[in-house]
This record gives structure tokens, sequence and C-alpha cells, in this order.
């Protein structure tokens, strides 16, 4: 990991504690895993201002491209849930494609569980929002 944990702003934090402690997923299938696995993530992570975060961390309305060992190429948005969209490329943050990769910043390696089992991929680009779109991720 480029910044050894991952890196939260703080009020996309509270915004995700809140997402995380109310979905009522359970551990007993992929997407209760991976909220499971983000919620132990988020126990270390680095949580930073709004001007203190690094461009190169993907965050709430981020743009990611991530490739994967077995060569695969996908670039999406990461949304809140309910902007989620998969035919327009917004991935929800309560997927395991959303939840894998908050706060992984560009070149980070990752192996996470998907449905598909578990995939080894990198972050190859992280593009941000701009700010109007940025702050408007309100529940």
């Amino acid at each position: 990991m480029k910044y050894n944990t991952l890196v939260i702003e703080k009020a996309e934090f509270i915004i995700l504690k809140r997402l995380l402690n109310v979905s009522g997923f359970t551990n007993e299938n992929i997407v209760g895993k991976s909220v499971h696995n983000l919620l132990h993530e988020l126990e270390s992570a680095t949580i930073l201002d709004h001007d203190k975060m690094p461009s190169d961390v993907v965050r709430i309305n981020s743009s990611v491209t991530v490739v994967s060992a077995q060569g695969w190429e996908k670039t999406f948005t990461l949304v809140l849930p309910k902007h989620s969209d998969v035919k327009k490329d917004k991935i929800s943050i309560l997927t395991p494609m959303g939840a894998a990769v908050i706060g992984y910043a560009e070149g980070d390696e990752i192996s996470w569980e998907f449905p598909s089992g578990k995939q080894n991929f990198s972050i190859k680009k992280v593009v941000q929002a701009d700010e109007a779109v940025k702050l408007n991720v309100s529940l």
C-alpha cells in the first residue's frame, strides 16, 4: 500500500461508518464479507481533512481504473448506494468492488473476495470528481 493504511476523508469516513453499520449485511455471503472486511480496514485507516487528501486516493465519486492479474481492465465511478447504476459504470461502495477499492491509491495492489472467487488487481488510475460533485455526498 502506498500510504500503509486506507486513507479516508473525514466526512466520507462518517458516511461510510453510518452506511456500514446500518447495512444489515451478515458475514454469510460475499457482499457481507466485503462489508465486514471494509469495516475491519477502517479501524486502522488514516482519516484526513478534505484539504489534506492525496489526489490519487479512491474516494466517493472518484473514477477508478483497475487492472486484474487475469488481464481484465475496468473503469467505473465509485458512488453511494442510491446512485449505483451498473449500466452507467457507477459502482456502489457497498458492493465487493466498491468496498475493495475505497481508500486505496494509484499503484496499490489488492486481493479481495468476489462472487467469482478471490481476485488480485491493481489500481491503475484515479480521477477525482469536480468539487461541486464531491460535496454532494449526503445520504
